[in-house]
């Protein structure tokens, strides 16, 4: 008789499956902290116009966005139906667009570390029935204020962007 025997009709175990539920729970409450939902209400209503020639913002972190347009029915009692300007979250007043927008841009570079400053970019998304009277006002603010990188946003047409 040999000493060492083949075994025969061995299976390997099956895998267990009763972790799956705890690594499930670990994804889903990682999503739920890491994702970072719309930080401004939309107070104005926009219908950026159509382009042909359209690239994609690269670092969404060092973008600030610029919203002009009519009022939405909710704040039209407050606001009137003029076009008005956006910063984020808060409607500005034309005639305090020299003060506001100065201080929306310094407390945007406050959450932007220092090497970075440059490459902050001001994105406007200007309804396309507003006249540029109001946005070159806001241009020159910025431009006073030393933010140069201007972006204009725009709808895609089918099948057209880099």
């Amino acid at each position: 008789m040999s000493k060492f025997q083949k075994k025969r009709g061995k299976t390997t175990p099956a895998i267990s499956t009763a972790s799956l539920p705890d690594i499930i729970f670990m994804l889903l409450f990682f999503f739920m902290v890491v994702t970072v939902m719309r930080d401004a209400e939309l107070k104005v209503t926009v219908v950026v116009p159509d382009a042909t020639e359209l690239t994609k913002l690269e670092r969404k972190s060092l973008v600030h966005h610029v919203y002009i347009g009519k009022p939405t029915a909710k704040f039209i009692p407050v606001y009137g139906t003029k076009p008005t300007i956006q910063l984020n979250d808060k409607i500005v007043r034309e005639d305090r667009i020299k003060n506001d927008i100065p201080l929306f841009i310094e407390q945007h570079k406050l959450k932007v570390p220092e090497n970075q400053h440059g490459r902050i970019t001001t994105s406007f998304r200007v309804d396309g029935k507003v006249t540029m009277g109001i946005v070159q006002d806001v241009k020159t603010q910025l431009r006073k204020s030393g933010q140069l990188r201007v972006n204009y946003s725009a709808r895609a047409r089918a099948g057209e962007l880099k």
